[in-house]
């Protein structure tokens, strides 16, 4: 039983730790890139490392329900523009879903299915899950997709406060929301989560703490953000539980697929700035925050953060879901083409 634990338990130690000390250090999203590094490290190591999955959904959830105390009143009026960023948003998907696979296929000889789902922008466990089910090298899109991800969580932060972003975290200063009232919460997206995951939703957790804070937050029944405290470790889980999947990529996987990672990298990251800097345009709003919607990473890691440099959450939440939603759509559509 202590050798069950001692994984989990040394894992979840140096996230805390490397979370701890980025944030100190005053780095952009210090908690996630902090933890993300040191579980790096202690892989690298030759320790086993690894999170149960349902201390890596409680800290999605936890992420979700921050997400949603953005949602006020106020959200009705703010559609007008958003409705032009999230038509931008969905054409920025289709665009880099068939750039990818372009790229994949044509630069580096792999088959059009194993492209289409390592190039998918988002839903990184959904399209690993689609390609074990034999929609692909499953071998190839998990590297893909963990090698966009780490990258991502690493060069994002830092690129967008130099881009004109905030990098003083989330706007924790206000009405805390009651220890109570957040507990409730909690377990009502885990239990939805944990439904919606069962149906096959990626993310589920996440979108479950979205959908049921931003309820709560609009009809009036919970005021405040999440704990401090519960927001900082949510972080540090989720770094620490990206590294984990970092960690079952074997060397020969590496050599293998290295310069394709770094094409479909590069390729991304330079649409979705092309594609933030035209909503950017047409809306006005802050292109830092733009770009953190559009940024091509994982949904759950790019929403931790926009909520760690301080981004509207509403915004955020608003922009992944509908992330979320489309890529469930288009991709099967791809895969059949």
């Amino acid at each position: 039983m202590a050798s069950d634990l001692r994984t989990p338990a040394s894992t979840l130690a140096a996230g805390l730790a490397g979370a701890a000390l980025a944030a100190l250090a005053g780095v952009p999203a210090g908690a996630l890139i902090g933890s993300t590094l040191a579980v790096v490290a202690l892989a690298a190591s030759g320790r086993s490392v690894g999170l149960p999955n349902r201390l890596r959904d409680v800290a999605f959830a936890t992420i979700g329900v921050s997400l949603g105390s953005g949602v006020d009143e106020r959200l009705v009026d703010q559609f007008g523009a958003w409705a032009v960023s999230l038509s931008i948003l969905t054409i920025s998907l289709v665009a880099t879903l068939a750039a990818g696979r372009l790229i994949l296929t044509r630069g580096f000889g792999l088959d059009a299915r194993t492209a289409t789902l390592a190039s998918s922008p988002g839903t990184m466990s959904n399209a690993i899950a689609m390609a074990a089910e034999g929609h692909g090298d499953a071998t190839a899109v998990m590297f893909l997709q963990v090698m966009r991800l780490l990258v991502l969580v690493l060069a994002v932060p830092p690129l967008a406060v130099a881009l004109g972003g905030s990098a003083q975290g989330a706007d924790l200063a206000g009405a805390t929301m009651p220890p109570a009232a957040f507990a409730l919460l909690l377990a009502a997206a885990l239990a939805l989560g944990f439904v919606g995951a069962r149906a096959g939703l990626p993310a589920a957790c996440l979108l479950a703490g979205m959908v049921v804070s931003a309820a709560g937050h609009a009809t009036g029944l919970v005021h405040g953000a999440a704990p401090a405290w519960a927001i900082f470790a949510a972080f540090a889980t989720t770094g620490a539980a990206l590294s984990a999947r970092m960690s079952k990529v074997t060397a020969a996987q590496a050599r293998r697929h290295a310069l394709a990672g770094l094409a479909i990298v590069t390729a991304t990251l330079v649409l979705s700035l092309g594609f933030a800097l035209l909503a950017q345009a047409a809306t006005g709003l802050a292109f830092a925050q733009v770009w953190i919607a559009y940024a091509p990473g994982g949904v759950e890691a790019m929403a931790a953060i926009g909520l760690s440099l301080g981004y509207d959450p509403a915004y955020v939440a608003v922009h992944h879901f509908v992330r979320i939603f489309v890529l469930v759509l288009i991709v099967p559509v791809a895969l059949r083409l």
